[in-house]
């Protein structure tokens, strides 16, 4: 590290919007920067963002939304984790770990009990570095038309409070996945 490099961690800071514009400063304007359009599944757009960024460029993203689904025969809310992204030059870096902890102590201020998320399968490892817990159940999403399809990305969960029970029952996001 030269000396006029930081040591300290990047500042992770909440965004008042997160457009297109935004995602590609972080990804690049590919047409498929998540790697999951073979999903064919259409996505819920976040309420929350957070971000980090390095020169004066946005080079981290992880995005929240409050939703209800239902977990065998009850109903709750969580807070759905999405977008999270990091710059493909500043990977390795620990920035996924702090984008996404800040905004799970957000998540932590919205009500619900658990945060849940949805990934490709080499992303596991890194998620349950961060915390987080895949279900081993299906898990019902909706889609446009009124559609229920079965997620075929991971599904993980992460507790947001102390001592919360996630039930191994089937799960019904009441939305789009995020």
């Amino acid at each position: 590290m030269s000396e006029t490099q930081s040591s300290a961690a990047p500042a992770v800071v909440r965004l008042c919007q997160y457009t297109k514009t935004k995602q590609d400063e972080i990804l690049g304007d590919g047409d498929d920067p998540f790697g999951v359009a073979a999903t064919g599944l259409t996505w819920l757009p976040k309420e929350e963002h957070f971000g980090i960024r390095h020169d004066d460029r946005l080079v981290a993203h992880a995005g929240l939304v409050r939703l209800s689904v239902e977990i065998g025969d009850g109903v709750t809310d969580v807070v759905g984790v999405g977008g999270v992204a990091v710059a493909p030059h500043m990977q390795g870096r620990g920035l996924a770990r702090l984008v996404v902890a800040a905004a799970l102590d957000h998540a932590r201020t919205m009500g619900p009990q658990h945060a849940l998320l949805f990934c490709r399968s080499p992303l596991v490892p890194l998620y349950q570095r961060l915390g987080w817990h895949p279900l081993d159940k299906d898990v019902l999403v909706e889609q446009p038309e009124n559609r229920l399809v079965t997620m075929p990305l991971r599904t993980m969960v992460a507790p947001l409070r102390d001592n919360a029970y996630w039930p191994s029952q089937p799960v019904r996001l009441f939305s789009l996945p995020m």
